[in-house]
């Protein structure tokens, strides 16, 4: 599908066929992110209720966040076997199911459990809102939406928490805070299916990869625990420590292998020889830990270091939920209008270190709230102009047949950032107000009055006041520690945006044929009178042959052009119509193919056979692939 130049009757009906059905998409994701930030400001209260822990507080967040991130890989891979629309229909269904169970919980363990069933549905939502997009918009417009995806998804983050604390001290009590996306969900449910229509690529050589998928999922899990659990039910350094950490390098390295073998890897291996694919899955692996790591604790701090209501909590948060939803779509607007994204990384960056070191640098109990207003709008912007675009960044880069194991790979490795950041962060927290606290109640020569026994989140109402202070300034340090943590990391995915090499965005749906001033395979075939178009892609054991060079001769042996596979294997060259011979080489593997090239252009598509053992590889210089003069070519 290539991008042409529709009339406004034309363009509006596209409009609709596109917002109808993401009108049912954005509700659901809205719905399933809602469910991970709506109880941070509920949970003093529900852990109050059910006696819970500090540890108990964390693992209530970061278990949804586990199952998510585990899950997410697994959706995308699926998207690209088997009905985008029933799976998604599958993971509103599993994410309703888990919901109504939280709501019904009465002790936190059961909170917890019913909570990875709610983060299973999670993650087939956010991957497969990604896949779905991506097969019915192309990357040029795609930029838009994305921007209306950020702003929901900012939305939820960061409004969740308001709405949290308002259910809370309304009538309705906590377990309206799992009860109050269910009839949203369904209505996404009837949205979808009466407005969404994705084609499914059929194929009878279907493999899911059970055991990469397993390994996966186990070595993630065995990491998120030990961040989750060092520091308080056992040492960083005791050998539970070394444990989880041999086991979970263990097994993805395992992982590693599996998919290397695997007939339809869960994440295919060649996604990683892209830069592209590479460092933005590094940018949104700390964008993650800003993301959540961060912003999850923020209710905590206007509760429990300023003395807010869960409402006023919420309301608080609101320069974070502003920055966040200007920013991406603001963003998405321009990335549409310009087709350039990498300017409003950056900047997203640059925003997102500055916020998270001025908040490191400001917050306590007692600072004005400007200040801290300040920092969240920082935030707010960094993670609205970077979360979703670096998604886009990585769509434009590869094939439609593997748009669901890419998008969902760079979201996955986004939530495992959120799910290491909760974790490790929250750990962190427990462990400075821990010391905080009885040092100074020590200090000053006080009781606390089991205030802090067994790492229970404290009730600042029925606390003295000599410990409530105590206890106030304790959790303002924590949370500028919080920040003081999460700003290397943002600087980190900072390096990594600044790294990345912009590609202007396609206006087509797939990699092939793709636009002139985008790809340097060249646009479309079109019908000529002097020449016809000649495009495809070359691969090598099934990834791209980047680089490989093409040679087109003619009958009699001469050379009629020659032309280089950018980094995706995909070519195009401008040649005569009749028969010619095309040569391809890589590394030393040769192909040829002898065709009749029509007058409307023609797709070949080349598969280079194995090296032989003996023979020593060509080394071939990858280096942008050289146009033809394609001004004959042109209608």
């Amino acid at each position: 599908m290539t991008s042409t130049t529709r009339s406004p009757e034309e363009a509006a009906a596209h409009r609709r066929d596109v917002l109808l059905p993401l009108t049912g998409l954005l509700m659901a994701l809205f719905v399933g992110v809602l469910s991970s930030t709506i109880v941070s400001n509920a949970l003093p209260r529900i852990l109050g209720d059910l006696g819970g822990t500090q540890a108990e507080y964390t693992w209530v967040v970061s278990a949804s966040l586990l199952a998510m991130t585990a899950s997410t890989p697994i959706w995308g891979k699926l998207a690209d076997l088997y009905s985008k629309k029933l799976l998604v229909q599958c993971a509103i269904g599993v994410f309703l199911v888990g919901s109504l169970l939280c709501g019904l919980a009465v002790s936190t363990s059961q909170l917890i459990g019913f909570r990875v069933l709610q983060g299973l549905g999670m993650g087939g939502l956010q991957a497969l809102t990604q896949v779905v997009i991506a097969a019915i918009i192309t990357p040029r417009e795609r930029g838009r939406y994305m921007g209306y995806l950020s702003g929901i998804m900012s939305l939820a983050v960061v409004g969740g928490p308001l709405l949290g604390g308002i259910i809370v001290d309304s009538p309705l009590g906590w377990r309206w805070c799992f009860f109050v996306g269910v009839p949203l969900a369904a209505i996404s449910l009837v949205v979808l299916q009466r407005t969404l229509n994705v084609a499914t690529d059929r194929r009878d050589d279907v493999t899911i990869d059970y055991l990469g998928a397993l390994l996966i999922a186990a070595g993630v899990s065995a990491l998120l625990l030990w961040t989750s659990l060092a520091g308080k039910q056992f040492g960083w350094g005791s050998p539970t420590s070394f444990g989880l950490i041999a086991a979970g390098a263990g097994l993805l390295g395992l992982a590693v292998l599996v998919e290397h073998r695997a007939k339809d890897p869960v994440v295919p291996p060649f996604l990683f020889r892209d830069r592209t694919f590479v460092l933005a899955t590094v940018a949104s692996l700390f964008v993650g830990v800003a993301m959540f790591g961060s912003t999850i604790f923020l209710s905590q701090y206007f509760q429990l270091a300023r003395g807010a209501t869960a409402t006023e909590a919420g309301v608080l948060t609101l320069p974070m939920i502003v920055g966040m939803f200007l920013a991406s779509t603001v963003a998405g607007q321009l990335i549409t209008r310009y087709g350039r994204w990498k300017r409003h990384l950056v900047t997203g960056g640059v925003a997102l270190v500055a916020g998270l070191a001025l908040g490191a640098a400001v917050i306590s109990s007692t600072v004005p709230y400007w200040q801290v207003a300040v920092a969240m709008l920082l935030v707010g912007t960094g993670v609205g102009m970077t979360q979703q675009n670096l998604v886009l960044a990585v769509q434009n880069t590869v094939a439609l047949r593997d748009m669901g194991a890419a998008s969902s790979t760079v979201t996955f490795f986004r939530s495992l950032g959120g799910s290491a950041g909760v974790a490790g962060l929250g750990a962190l927290l427990a462990s400075v107000v821990s010391t905080r606290t009885a040092s100074g109640l020590a200090a000053a020569g006080v009781d606390g009055g089991g205030a802090t026994r067994g790492g229970q989140v404290p009730d600042l109402a029925r606390l003295p006041e000599p410990v409530r202070s105590i206890v106030m300034d304790a959790y303002g340090h924590g949370i500028a520690d919080i920040f003081l943590i999460a700003a290397p990391l943002a600087v980190l995915a900072l390096v990594a945006i600044l790294f990345l090499r912009e590609r202007p965005l396609r206006d087509t749906l797939d990699v092939e044929p793709a636009a002139p001033d985008t790809d340097p395979a060249g646009p479309a075939p079109s019908r000529t009178a002097a020449g016809a178009v000649l495009h495809g892609v070359v691969r090598a054991d099934g990834a791209p042959a980047a680089g490989a060079v093409l040679t087109v001769l003619d009958r009699d042996g001469t050379e009629l052009g020659r032309t280089r596979a950018d980094d995706g294997g995909r070519y195009r060259i401008c040649v005569a119509t009749g028969t010619v011979s095309t040569v391809y080489r890589w590394e030393g593997r040769p192909a040829a193919r002898r065709v009749t090239v029509p007058l409307e252009g023609m797709r070949l598509d080349v598969d280079l056979e194995p090296l032989p053992g003996p023979d020593r590889p060509e080394i071939v210089s990858v280096r942008p692939p050289a146009r033809a003069d394609t001004g004959a070519c042109r209608a």
